[in-house]
């Protein structure tokens, strides 16, 4: 065979294969919505097809596993596709992992659960694999340790050390407590604290911050980890935490416009009508204090 015989068989083709012979990645982290984008793209294959095929491993049983693609896959199915374009690469786990994790950490849109378990799935393949940093180095095949796999991730994902372990760290909540962190409930850096309960501690907090509509601040999240790990922490504490007034979260008094708005002119501004209210209530006010002084 020549040479340009070798290659051609060597270089990659695209083939279309059918959507029931691929299964999706193992423990993808990633969530595939039928949102809006998603439509918009399952509108788009109808007309020109998937114009980026995907990427897919052979299985041991036979099939297909998708490693890069999942949203294309989606998209295809929404849009009545039987087949779709894909390159099909004999890849190890390690391999497959770490190309699933890159392809997808390109979205525009990332949640925090997304990226904690991407950045876990990711480290503990490179741990594992090794890494090399050309194929005539002598570092070739040695096990990189966890630190130096951390800075090396780090470097990739435009992180710092330090944000990567916190990212993995909300790998240790509660489903429940997490999905209310992609909700943005929770912000990122108590969440990072309430990591550190234990699951039972976790589980009391979320049934509290449900009945009492609130969740902790960045002073109460380190409070509690605090307690959790003395051994100190329990349903009745975290309620008595949680109910405390926060110095920034004092009780607001909102009144619906719907309820007042038919005794203003309907030309006011808000503002006319929170002066005129104010003024209402200094008159008001006014007239107690006499009243009382008689």
């Amino acid at each position: 065979m020549t040479d340009a015989g070798r290659a051609d068989a060597q270089r990659e083709k695209v083939t279309d294969i059918p959507l029931s012979e691929i299964s999706e990645f193992p423990d993808h982290p990633f969530k595939v919505n039928a949102d809006e984008a998603m439509l918009e793209m399952a509108e788009s294959i109808k007309q020109y097809g998937v114009l980026v095929p995907g990427l897919v491993r052979p299985k041991a049983d036979g099939g297909y596993e998708m490693v890069a693609g999942h949203r294309r896959m989606k998209a295809s199915e929404l849009a009545g596709m039987e087949t779709i374009p894909c390159i099909v690469r004999e890849l190890d786990d390690d391999q497959a992992t770490i190309i699933m994790v890159d392809s997808n950490l390109q979205r525009e849109h990332i949640s925090p659960s997304e990226k904690a378990f991407a950045y876990k799935m990711k480290l503990a393949a490179m741990n594992r694999q090794g890494q090399r940093t050309d194929l005539t180095s002598a570092q070739v095949g040695r096990k990189l340790k966890g630190s130096e796999s951390r800075e090396i991730l780090a470097e990739q994902v435009g992180e710092s050390r330090n944000q990567i372990s916190r990212y993995i760290r909300l790998t240790e909540l509660t489903p429940s407590i997490l999905e209310m962190v992609d909700d943005k409930q929770i912000a990122f850096n108590p969440a990072v604290e309430l990591s550190y309960l234990a699951e039972k501690e976790q589980q009391a907090l979320f049934e509290t911050m449900q009945s009492e509509d609130c969740t902790p601040s960045l002073a109460q999240a380190q409070r509690m980890k605090k307690l959790s790990q003395d051994g100190r922490l329990n349903v009745d504490v975290i309620f008595s935490i949680l109910t405390e007034e926060k110095p920034n979260q004092k009780e607001k008094l909102t009144i619906k416009g719907e309820r007042i708005d038919r005794f203003f002119p309907r030309d006011f501004t808000v503002k006319q009508k929170e002066d005129l209210i104010v003024q209402l209530l200094e008159s008001w006010y006014r007239r107690r204090q006499r009243d009382q002084e008689r």
